[in-house]
């Protein structure tokens, strides 16, 4: 699977403006530029793990909302997961993995 680095950008500005922050502010605290804040935001660049940390600490925000959408504290954290793991498998394995599945979920 692809990283998207524009849907991961739309969700560090979402977060960003819902702190009440500028770029500027972010990117003083992160002791970036603001341009390059900008192109991170736009998906233009990419963003490190050890940055994108730090970002989702100065921001309060779960790093699996930021690349997954959602957080693991969600009650469908692996919805998204399990979407993509079936998709990705013949028919066949669909229904063994859901054959499977259901017995579990019975016990």
């Amino acid at each position: 699977m692809a990283v998207d680095y524009s849907i991961i950008g739309e969700r560090l500005k979402k977060a960003r403006l819902g702190n009440s922050m500028t770029q500027e502010d972010l990117a003083e605290k992160l002791d970036v530029s603001v341009a390059f804040l900008s192109r991170v935001e736009r998906g233009s660049s990419h963003i490190n793990l050890k940055r994108l940390s730090q970002v989702c600490s100065i921001l309060d925000v779960d790093e699996g909302y930021i690349l997954n959408g959602v957080s693991a504290d969600s009650d469908n954290y692996l919805e998204n997961e399990f979407h993509d793991l079936l998709k990705a498998c013949s028919p066949e394995k669909q229904k063994l993995i859901y054959d499977i599945a259901k017995v579990i979920a019975k016990s």
